[in-house]
């Protein structure tokens, strides 16, 4: 049954039990909905919900925990791309000219949410404690950066890094979603085992505490703190309206739509262009990004592609990894993930505005002179005129009439869809095929699993189903399996996986590509096993670290940051660790019936980044509706 029928029928069987549980002006956990604001959980279900332990992997953090309990050192201003301090008081200082040894300051008058105040001594109580114990998985990414750190009084911090960091506040603030580096108050954590407190209720920073939970993990109902003014958002913003902030899980998209559809959620955080078709349709107070096609906010920091375990055969070999990316056929890929509505990008980084004049267009010319080995040139140039004739034939208004403007759409191109060369790659490394089956070196036959996401991230989840068909018809046997957020986010981590649509590798969100990508330098390659951090596809590449290292010496403002960018990214297409597909369209409505003032491409002040850390400012700039 289509989404758009399913949804129509279960509105209507819905229609007489929804009001129940929402009347009198109450939320079903018994607070006014007037002063509620009923958030989406990204991804679904917490299947833990009393593991609330930041440091380790696999436990949720989504469900408010990290928008609106923890604040970073520092976080980040989306529209300028900027940061800005936030539970320090102070940019870093460099004490000397080798960028090795720092000093800021924490802010001033702010109190944990059981009183104690914050302090210096909390911020390198969380570093020490993450440096004195191997086994969690932050302390590689910790133990590879920080030498030294202490608290020269209850404001002043100096530390010191293993190499020259001039990119220090990348690396321990919120650029893209937040950042692994949480703060945790000292007064608590000193006296247990990091290694297995699940943190429950946790003591935040942030202005809001939690105040009740579903043991199911279907909710959770974060309350205003009484003393909001001793925290980051209150000295900076102000005082947040809303007195609660209720994060939950409705399900399946359809069973989300109609419960924004009849106001009982406020921000849903990912659905399909069919749902919010739906949902403008039968509820006019519900608000996309933009108000006409493409509706959808474009400039999400991270793209969407396949990743592979390449310490794992036969997925260690780029030869695999090209001939996938060859027997992919793209048009019918964006067609069946999102209807066409994506933006292609042929290199490992998103395909937002900044990132297309910077690198997606200036490489166009070396993209299309790009060769592998043998001389062969994979790269088409033609995708984006190709799906702007064929949404105009599906009668899609709003179209660019131009194919400069199509190209801004839809991408500046992929790669060829070549079965034969597909197989000629597979074959010079000891694959067979056999009618339309494929074996591998060893004689057995090829079998793969793609982990996707469960009824969360739904550009994803549908990613993985459209390349598994484009797979299958090339002679592979496919399955794709579908996984809650912990287990997901955990198979990644600790390398069970042999390919996976995971996307948090390939983000960037500024023309220095240095904050995530360096992520792929191959000092964080963990035994598969053993949870990893980052560079969870376990890529080695000699050349690639010493791009990585060159870029962090370079102040963030150095024009050298760019060239070597993109050298960085030749690398990458090179040996393709992941097959990069599409910007991420976001379609992430709102609904202005309870509260107004979100961001929107007309009030942009903020990205509608409901899921980051910096979402608590969000919350403090919305006003009630009535």
């Amino acid at each position: 049954m289509r989404l758009r029928t399913w949804i129509a029928a279960a509105a209507l069987a819905a229609a007489g039990w929804a009001g129940t549980a929402w009347s009198q002006g109450m939320t079903d956990v018994g607070t006014p909905r007037k002063d509620t604001l009923v958030v989406d959980i990204l991804t679904g279900r917490v299947g833990n919900p009393k593991r609330m332990n930041p440091y380790l992997e696999g436990n949720i953090l989504v469900q408010g925990l990290h928008q609106l309990a923890y604040s970073n050192l520092w976080e980040i201003d989306t529209v300028k791309g900027t940061q800005y301090p936030a539970l320090a008081a102070t940019l870093p200082e460099a004490l000397d000219g080798t960028f090795t040894k720092w000093r800021f300051k924490v802010r001033k008058g702010l109190a944990w949410s059981d009183g104690t105040p914050f302090s210096s001594a909390d911020v390198v109580f969380t570093a020490r404690m993450a440096l004195d114990n191997p086994k969690l998985p932050y302390h590689r990414f910790i133990v590879s950066n920080v030498k030294d750190i202490r608290a020269v009084d209850d404001e002043t911090i100096e530390l010191e890094t293993v190499n020259p960091l001039p990119k220090i506040t990348y690396s321990f603030g919120s650029v893209i979603f937040g950042n692994s580096f949480r703060v945790v108050p000292k007064h608590i954590w000193e006296k247990v085992d990091p290694l297995t407190f699940e943190n429950y209720p946790p003591v935040t920073i942030g202005p809001y505490k939690l105040k009740d939970s579903d043991p199911n993990g279907f909710w959770f109902l974060w309350e205003k703190r009484e003393d909001w003014q001793r925290t980051d958002v209150g000295q900076m913003i102000g005082e947040p309206k809303p007195k609660y902030v209720l994060f939950r899980s409705y399900g399946p998209e359809e069973k989300r739509i109609i419960a924004m559809a009849q106001n009982e959620i406020d921000i849903l955080t990912d659905i399909t262009p069919e749902g919010l078709e739906i949902l403008r349709l039968r509820n006019p107070k519900v608000k996309a990004w933009y108000d006409a096609f493409p509706w959808a906010n474009l400039d999400d920091p991270c793209e969407r592609g396949i990743s592979f375990n390449s310490s794992v055969a036969p997925y260690d070999k780029w030869q695999v990894r090209w001939a996938l990316a060859l027997a992919t056929k793209i048009d019918d890929v964006s067609i069946a993930t999102f209807s066409g509505m994506l933006r292609a990008s042929p290199i490992h980084v998103p395909p937002i505005a900044i990132l297309m004049r910077t690198y997606h267009e200036p490489m166009t010319g070396w993209l299309k002179e790009f060769a592998l080995p043998d001389g062969y040139k994979p790269f088409d140039a033609d995708y984006a005129v190709r799906m702007g004739k064929r949404l105009a034939a599906e009668r899609i208004e709003g179209l660019p009439k131009d194919e400069a403007g199509l190209r801004q759409l839809f991408g500046v191109g992929w790669w060829k869809h070549d079965p034969a060369k597909a197989r000629q790659l597979l074959e010079s490394v000891g694959f067979k095929k056999t009618g339309n089956s494929w074996t591998m070196p060893d004689g057995s036959p090829w079998k793969m699993t793609i982990n996707a996401p469960a009824d969360f991230e739904i550009q994803s989840q549908r990613l993985a189903f459209a390349v598994a068909n484009e797979w299958k018809k090339f002679g592979i046997d496919v399955n794709v399996q579908q996984q809650q957020g912990g287990v997901f986010a955990t198979e990644y981590a600790t390398g069970n996986f042999h390919a996976g649509s995971y996307w948090s590798q390939n983000c960037a969100i500024g023309p220095d590509l240095w904050v995530r990508m360096e992520w792929w330098h191959e000092r964080y390659v963990s035994p598969n096993g053993q949870p990893a951090s980052f560079n969870r596809e376990r890529y080695r590449s000699a050349e690639v670290s010493r791009i990585i290292d060159q870029m962090a010496r370079l102040p963030v403002t150095d024009p050298k940051n760019v060239e070597q960018g993109t050298a960085l990214l030749q690398e990458l297409v090179k040996g393709m660790p992941v097959i990069p597909m599409f910007g991420t369209s976001k379609f992430v409505p709102v609904n202005t019936t309870y509260w107004k003032n979100y961001p929107s491409a007309s009030n942009y002040y903020e990205g509608p980044w409901w899921w980051w850390s910096n979402f608590k400012y969000i919350v403090a700039r919305l006003e009630p509706a009535q």
